[in-house]
């Protein structure tokens, strides 16, 4: 794994009792970018330096905003869909 500042570290969920977590990673404390990362997430706005496990990886701001994009698509997909079958 490797990163930059600017970079995003996402866990995804190992549980039904954990969900998944976005941070954005302050800085890289190592001049090839592999872990710990300073991360600031976004759930509690805390700071901590990370040393992430085999749940994590790391998307660019450009990744995050394509999946971001992709998301919000398809929310207004099912909404308008919803709405016309409401409609019937």
């Amino acid at each position: 794994m490797r990163a930059q500042s600017g970079d995003w570290l996402v866990i995804e969920a190992g549980d039904e009792h954990q969900h998944a977590r976005r941070g954005l990673i302050e800085q890289v404390r190592s001049a090839d970018g592999v872990p710990p990362y300073l991360v600031r997430w976004l759930d509690t706005g805390r700071t901590a330096l990370v040393f992430p496990g085999p749940d994590a990886h790391v998307l660019t701001a450009a990744e995050l905003a394509r999946i971001d994009a992709t998301v919000t698509a398809r929310c207004a997909a099912v909404q308008t869909e919803i709405g016309r079958r409401s409609r019937r």
